[in-house]
């Protein structure tokens, strides 16, 4: 009877210890100045109480909005150069940190790729380059062939540790062969070269497929405004409507090609560019949504596609880090601006640039960007520590908000700017919260799940709360 009575006592204690550690308040934070990067934190528990003060932002899991696909960067080509020539037990450890979700890897979770070259390769390349004065409009010659020498090898890896990353495909450039100009800077694509351009987006999910790699969406040109990269291409957008209603939708259709098809790829300032080929019923009914970048414009203005059109998704799919980098000036710029404020206007995704360079920041194309600071800088057989902005800035999103997610309620509060979801898996809410005064530290409250939490963050600091 005694040993029935110990053993029931300690039942009850483990159940109420378990529901105590089920009301704690998990905590992930970044704070610059006190040298603290991405670490978690003291589990906090619930106010006593569940008095709420002024500065309490409210998680409301009933107010639900988007589904988020994920978080991470642009696998460019010298990203997959510098990783590629890791040794193997060096690329496995930095592989698993940015994709893998226990301990304190960053659980990456999506990734932009290039179409070709982008300005963050070696050389300017397409899959189909021929000798001057040659055509190709049933894609014969087409061939992954550069890709195999880096970025296939490396997105297997990847995929060996998360099987369900999703993958976007960019161009910067047709090949030159298609342009008015034969050149891979600027131009535009040849009328009659439209079916074969069609053509080259399905041989290139074909063949990737080939490889085991599942290109879950594609846009039809990087920076289509913006001519004078190397690569690049100016598509305005009654060409980019035309395209996809002549020649990609039905293309895609034809070979029963599946992969989303999003327009735009280009900065905030310009929301007519999407919303006038989404007002053209021909070219709307083969597109997935947009694709937006903030190199101009407010973030704001992605609402007002949504409002616009409420059934197309809409992304937001490169931000640059320059370098040398601030950690403390990028990390509140990017996640207030982005992982905020891109999710609060709908967003499904959000990407930053390059994933890795090196201390050069090379490779680049010839007039390709030459200040573009990695999320990883790798030097030979080194990666550097502690690692750069755009790593932390992702980490503190791409961990806890799985894809399946969806973005839920959370009020604002002055000077702290935040975000909540929920995920999909076990229900758990997620908060990211920003201190965007440069120096005063923040005391605030969250309120989930009925319980009162109290916290702070020093100025400048980022924190994700779990409950």
């Amino acid at each position: 009877m005694k040993r029935n009575m110990q053993l029931f006592l300690l039942l009850i204690i483990i159940i109420i210890d378990t529901f105590c550690n089920a009301q704690q308040l998990e905590f992930w934070l970044t704070d610059p100045d006190a040298r603290i990067l991405f670490q978690q934190q003291p589990s906090i528990s619930p106010n006593n109480d569940n008095h709420a003060t002024d500065d309490i932002i409210i998680i409301n899991e009933n107010e639900k909005y988007q589904i988020i696909d994920g978080f991470g960067y642009t696998l460019t080509g010298g990203s997959a150069m510098h990783l590629y020539n890791l040794d193997n037990t060096t690329r496995a450890q930095i592989l698993q940190e940015l994709f893998a979700i226990d301990k304190n890897n960053i659980g990456v979770s999506y990734l932009r790729l290039s179409i070709g070259a982008s300005d963050l390769d070696e050389t300017v390349f397409s899959y189909d380059d021929l000798p001057s004065g040659e055509v190709d409009y049933n894609m014969t010659h087409f061939d992954l062939g550069h890709d195999r020498l880096y970025l296939i090898p490396i997105l297997k890896e990847i995929l060996a540790i998360n099987p369900s990353i999703k993958l976007l495909g960019s161009p910067w450039s047709p090949p030159i062969w298609m342009k008015n100009n034969k050149s891979s800077i600027g131009g535009t694509l040849l009328v009659e070269c439209y079916d074969a351009y069609a053509l080259y987006f399905v041989r290139y999910i074909e063949e990737m497929k080939k490889e085991g790699i599942t290109i879950d969406a594609i846009t039809i040109q990087n920076e289509p405004l913006h001519p004078g990269n190397n690569p690049s291409l100016l598509m305005i957008a009654p060409v980019q409507a035309q395209f996809i209603k002549q020649s990609l939708g039905p293309t895609f259709r034809k070979y029963s090609i599946n992969t989303k098809i999003i327009v735009y790829d280009h900065n905030a300032d310009h929301p007519d560019y999407p919303i006038t080929i989404l007002k053209d019923a021909d070219a709307r009914q083969y597109v997935d949504g947009s694709a937006f970048h903030l190199y101009a414009g407010s973030i704001n203005v992605l609402s007002s596609v949504h409002e616009q059109f409420p059934d197309k998704n809409l992304y937001f799919t490169e931000q640059w880090v320059g370098a040398p980098g601030n950690l403390k000036g990028d990390l509140v710029w990017h996640v207030k601006n982005l992982i905020i404020g891109a999710t609060r206007n709908w967003a499904r995704n959000v990407l930053e640039w390059n994933l890795a360079a090196d201390s050069k920041l090379e490779p680049h194309t010839p007039g390709g960007c030459t200040q573009c600071l990695g999320a990883l800088t790798i030097d030979g057989n080194v990666v550097a520590s502690p690692r750069n902005p755009a790593y932390y800035i992702v980490a503190h999103a791409a961990k806890f908000v799985r894809p399946n997610s969806i973005r839920i309620g959370s009020n604002l509060v002055s000077g702290l700017p935040n975000v909540a979801f929920q995920r999909s898996s076990d229900q758990k809410k997620i908060l990211i919260v920003v201190n965007d005064n440069n120096s005063m530290k923040q005391t605030f409250q969250i309120q989930c799940g009925g319980k009162v939490y109290n916290t702070s963050l020093n100025g400048s600091s980022v924190g994700t709360y779990l409950c």
